[in-house]
């Protein structure tokens, strides 16, 4: 299992992150639930570093991307950002939001399947109602996108993205901080579902994954 690491960001230019986090002006809340996605374990096939955070959703903001690895292919890949408003935030319902984009490329033949993008919804809501995670306002896209390839690209198969772009309101726990790495971790088993990996529990056997070929890179 890998742990997730990175550093803390308040959006303050020209100072280091972990200088911020360890001042007076990061709240304890967010302090605290940034260490939690720090380390949480993860599956081993998911390899997961901090990146830049978005400036301007709210106040204080963390971010990790990460690949589904399976030797030198990239099955699917992603980013979680956790948002925090100190003064809490009338659409979130809440001080604290994460925010997630995730993709992969599918088989052509499962791509076919209309109903893939309410599937595709389900493993999101399903990988947080698995681990007992209680959350709110829940919201976001599922797209799919084909290309066929012309010309000298012709000999290239039809490839299909799907692509879930989703956020939701983590419940606060005691002093105001929500279980960040139980969220983290079901990210992480919707991004191996969507990868098309095999359950790592095998009480979980029975969960449909889609076979996946080489996905496309965050950027």
């Amino acid at each position: 299992m890998a742990p997730a690491q990175g550093q803390f960001s308040d959006h303050s230019d020209g100072v280091d992150g972990k200088e911020r986090a360890e001042g007076p002006s990061v709240p304890p809340a967010f302090r605290a639930a940034v260490d939690a996605l720090r380390s949480a374990r993860l599956r081993p096939e998911l390899e997961v570093e901090p990146t830049r955070p978005p400036q301007r959703l709210a106040p204080h903001a963390y971010a990790l991307e990460a690949a589904v690895v399976d030797g030198e292919d990239d099955l699917a890949d992603g980013r979680l950002v956790l948002l925090h408003d100190p003064a809490g935030h009338d659409a979130w319902q809440g001080a604290f939001r994460l925010v997630t984009l995730v993709r992969a490329e599918l088989e052509p033949e499962m791509a076919a399947d209309p109903l893939l993008p309410e599937v595709c919804w389900t493993w999101l809501t399903g990988a947080l109602d698995a681990r007992g995670l209680s959350y709110g306002e829940a919201g976001g896209t599922v797209t799919r996108a084909g290309s066929h390839y012309f010309g000298a690209l012709s000999a290239r198969r039809p490839a299909t993205q799907i692509e879930i772009r989703a956020s939701w309101t983590p419940r606060e726990g005691r002093g105001g901080v929500p279980d960040a790495a139980s969220h983290l971790m079901a990210w992480g088993d919707l991004l191996c579902q969507i990868a098309g990996l095999p359950p790592s529990d095998p009480a979980d056997a029975a969960v449909v994954t889609l076979p996946q070929r080489r996905g496309p890179q965050v950027s």
